[in-house]
């Protein structure tokens, strides 16, 4: 099932870029496809289904994107749509390349080794985006990192870098 959603996490970020229209569009992208997989892994599972988690919160989408992360990512939209209208956050958060490219642009701006071992990997991505920009030194949720380093040593298994 797991290898399923990564396919379909993959198709939906490779075939769908058309559709994403913003301020800011991402062309240099720093985190990789297999990287996008594990922190969406660890983060929901990849459940689509349970698009808001806490809609007056704003965890919403496969990566669970608060409405300040899409403001400080773009305010990227989907099909061309009014950053400024009522539902221009959820749409994004809830599409997967959307949201993918929302991490991207998030990731560009708040680069940085979060822990400290002299490189900036998806290791650091992954802090960034569960922990933001500024609380990426401090330790993760235990759950949160084990399905994520989980992930990684799965695609390191089977030969992916």
């Amino acid at each position: 099932m797991r290898v399923f959603l990564g396919y379909f996490l993959y198709l939906l970020l490779a075939l769908g870029p058309s559709l994403v229209k913003s301020q800011g569009h991402v062309l240099d992208k720093p985190v990789t496809e297999l990287c996008l997989n594990c922190i969406c892994e660890a983060i929901s599972g990849c459940n689509a289904t349970a698009i808001c988690t806490s809609p007056e919160k704003g965890a919403c989408g496969i990566f669970r994107i608060t409405w300040a992360y899409w403001v400080d990512a773009g305010k990227l939209t989907v099909n061309g749509e009014d950053p400024d209208s009522e539902n221009a956050f959820q749409n994004c958060a809830n599409d997967p390349h959307c949201a993918a490219d929302l991490v991207q642009n998030y990731m560009k701006k708040f680069n940085q080794d979060c822990n400290e071992d002299g490189e900036m990997d998806c290791h650091d991505y992954a802090r960034i985006h569960k922990s933001g920009a500024y609380g990426c030194h401090a330790d993760l949720p235990y759950k949160y990192q084990s399905v994520f380093e989980e992930c990684i040593e799965n695609y390191q298994d089977q030969g992916f870098k």
